[in-house]
């Protein structure tokens, strides 16, 4: 269910790594307890961004959330496919429906990211927490 080529960040975004770019999405798990995404916020183009800080927030019939960037780095591009049709992530979280490709600025910060195994598991363990 969670592609193996891409790493996991703690707050349900996965990131695809080529060379010093990086795309960012929200997994399978995220979208789903979003429900139905109704909007997206884009951000904004060339600004950095740090790890763990807001990304820009999604809305969905249920609340407005935070998507989380799992790497620090610059914006380069917003999927603007999405400010149309926002609900292309209910539909391919992991293809059509990523979010924001950044230029990497510290690539040893993936080393702190899971694998599609260990997020898994980490899902299993927050799941039954809940």
């Amino acid at each position: 269910m969670y592609p193996e080529d891409l790493k996991y960040h703690k707050e349900h975004t996965w990131v695809k790594v080529s060379g010093k770019k990086a795309t960012v999405g929200i997994s399978f798990y995220a979208q789903e307890s979003l429900g139905d995404i109704v909007y997206i916020d884009a951000p904004e183009i060339d600004a950095s961004i740090e790890a763990g800080m807001e990304l820009t927030q999604i809305e969905s019939t249920k609340a407005t959330s935070s998507v989380i960037s799992p790497v620090s780095g610059t914006i380069l591009e917003f999927n603007e496919e999405l400010t149309e049709t926002p609900e292309i992530i209910n539909e391919d979280p992991y293809h059509k429906g990523w979010i924001a490709v950044l230029e990497i600025e510290d690539e040893s910060e993936l080393d702190d990211l899971m694998d599609a195994a260990e997020y898994e598991k980490y899902l299993e363990e927050e799941v039954k927490l809940k």
